[in-house]
């Protein structure tokens, strides 16, 4: 049998996986997905997705398509003894740059299932019930064996695996794990109650605050039951949800999905190894599900490096770049193990015995990682932020600024008026925002870049930025050292 060649062989078709593939497959790189599994996630796991991941998808022309199949929802409240305690959502209202303010309340197994299509219109199909059986580091790159015996050549392999990672434990990456003593039940489905139910996130504080009713797509709902013990029925489940909403009750007409996890933390000592193996989301960091963090915190794994990826092997990039991926993404998992902990600590210890207010307290506290519009790379300064998504016109057509970047691509956006040439690689749009409208062109009344230049990288966080008067550096050598074919960052 002949060895296939490709850019990119991914372990796992998760979310992750398939991200990471299909960003590949829009910037022109080869992927081959392998996976265990016979298809897509069909019920159950990640339920929500947060405003940075809403902009992320916008990058990737997958935002119109996912986004009306979810439920907005931005707004938590608190209920004890079957009162009405607090509402908040003010971390919402407080973020800069932007427009989707809410968490879109909608089930992993949609994502799973567009990206699953995607890619085989892309005429890149997973290879599912395939397991991979050894990975060897070659001249060439990586030499992967599949359990149909067939070898696949390839540049970079990605291990998007999961918890139970083989492409971690097979390079022996360290990732030791914290099991602190708490036991979640989970349960989707159709619920009958006479609680009014309004679509928000609701806790309930009886003895802790061990319900959270969480509001997801169409007609079902989900249940967080704090249980403590591996050993209960789902009859036990649904007592402890009557317990906590009383005097209200609640049953359930349809079970949709119905499990149990323990809380697991960790995230893995290295990201990459030998300069050719890489891991991604929960096969690289695993952490309580409070905030929801755990899809979105994988997605933007493959959103920071895919385009990496595209510039090695399309640009002559520096392999030093692919450094980068860790040196950006490792802080993050380990805010996000932060958050999360202190999170799921807060369900069960509380020295006022105010559980649900002390969690609320927490997710204001954390709102920059829950939210997802807090992560940066960098200590200050617009390098490494996020670019915040305004209002933009072309002509009277309104539109907004993230509808104008493509993820295959950086983007030098040019903020004020004047002609500008420049000579640059190919690999950077130049879009022309003027400050007022002169009939033609993009321009735009916002005063967030006024007379500034500022390149902005395929996942949206801006590279670097200058004064329009100082315009002819972004051909220095100080920003783009190119030489001999190579660019790096």
């Amino acid at each position: 049998m002949s060895t296939q060649v490709v850019d990119i062989v991914i372990v796992g078709a998760g979310p992750v996986g398939l991200m990471c593939a299909y960003l590949g497959q829009r910037c022109g790189l080869s992927t081959i997905v392998v996976d265990t599994s016979d298809g897509p996630l069909k019920v159950g796991r990640a339920d929500a997705l947060n405003a940075r991941t809403l902009q992320l998808l916008e990058l990737a022309d997958l935002f119109d398509e996912l986004y009306p199949l979810g439920k907005p929802c931005d707004t938590s409240s608190v209920w004890a003894e079957g009162k009405f305690i607090s509402r908040q959502s003010t971390w919402w209202e407080n973020l800069e740059g932007c427009f989707h303010k809410h968490f879109l309340m909608l089930g992993q197994a949609y994502v799973e299932n567009i990206l699953d299509d995607k890619l085989k219109k892309m005429q890149s199909p997973v290879r599912r019930s395939t397991s991979v059986e050894n990975i060897q580091i070659n001249e060439k790159g990586c030499l992967t064996t599949l359990s149909n015996r067939e070898d696949i050549q390839s540049s970079y392999v990605i291990g998007a695996d999961g918890s139970r990672s083989f492409v971690r434990d097979h390079f022996k990456i360290p990732f030791e794990i914290v099991r602190p003593q708490i036991v979640w039940a989970v349960i989707d489905g159709v619920v009958e109650t006479d609680f009014q139910k309004v679509p928000e996130i609701i806790v309930f504080q009886a003895e802790t605050s061990d319900v959270a009713w969480i509001p997801r797509e169409g007609k079902i709902d989900r249940f967080y039951v704090r249980m403590d013990t591996k050993d209960f029925t789902f009859e036990e489940a649904i007592e402890k949800i009557n317990r906590a909403m009383r005097p209200h009750s609640l049953r359930f007409k349809e079970i949709e999905w119905y499990s149990q996890f323990s809380v697991k933390e960790s995230v893995a000592e290295k990201f990459f190894v030998q300069d050719r193996i890489f891991l991604a989301g929960d096969a690289c960091h695993i952490h309580s599900v409070n905030g929801g963090q755990g899809l979105n915190t994988g997605l933007a794994d493959a959103f920071n490096l895919m385009w990496k990826m595209n510039m090695v092997l399309k640009f002559g990039a520096s392999t030093e770049l692919l450094q980068s991926y860790e040196s950006e993404r490792k802080p993050v998992a380990q805010s996000v193990i932060e958050a999360s902990g202190e999170l799921v600590r807060s369900t069960k210890y509380s020295e006022t015995g105010t559980h649900a207010q002390d969690y609320v307290k927490i997710v204001q506290k954390r709102a920059g990682n829950i939210t997802g519009m807090g992560i940066r790379y960098g200590e200050q300064g617009l390098p490494g932020s996020r670019l915040f998504d305004i209002e933009i016109y072309h002509g009277t057509a309104k539109t907004r600024l993230y509808s104008l970047l493509d993820y295959t691509q950086f983007t030098l956006l040019i903020f004020g008026d004047g002609k500008v040439e420049l000579n640059l690689p190919e690999f950077i749009k130049v879009i022309h925002i003027h400050p007022k409208n002169e009939g033609e062109g993009y321009w735009t009344e916002s005063s967030s870049y006024v007379n500034q230049a500022v390149l902005v990288r395929p996942d949206s966080y801006i590279e670097s930025s200058m004064s329009l008067d100082q315009i002819e550096s972004f051909t220095s050598p100080q920003l783009f050292r190119i030489s001999n074919g190579e660019y790096s960052l």
